[in-house]
């Protein structure tokens, strides 16, 4: 009785991972053992870096708001704790896009916080 060995099957696995290798230099986009190894090492990548851009993003709204805070006399922690301690339930998100994209309303909230 002849091996049967699947052809079907492992030709498409083999496809897969050379399409994920696309657009890898040399042998990581042409030899499957090398280009294997390259897409596995970068879904590893993609899967911690999508937990580490959300530590990333809240660095830098916490960077923004800090910045915009000092241009108006405070600090961000000091806002931070006047706007938990007058019930103001606004995210680091908002705060930051106000900051950046509206500072006459992030001024008027700066100057809410100090009164």
């Amino acid at each position: 009785m002849p091996r049967a060995r699947n052809k079907v099957a492992s030709h498409r696995r083999r496809k897969k991972i050379l399409k994920l290798a696309k657009g890898y230099w040399g042998a990581r986009s042409k030899v499957y053992t090398v280009a294997k190894n390259h897409v596995e090492k970068g879904l590893v990548h993609a899967y911690r870096d999508r937990r580490l851009k959300k530590r990333t993003f809240r660095k830098l709204w916490i960077i923004r708001i800090n910045a915009a805070a000092r241009q108006n006399g405070t600090t961000y922690s000091k806002l931070i704790h006047t706007l938990n301690v007058k019930g103001i339930n606004i995210n680091r998100k908002i705060l930051a896009s106000l900051a950046l994209d509206n500072s006459p309303a992030f001024k008027e909230l700066v100057n809410f916080t100090k009164n």
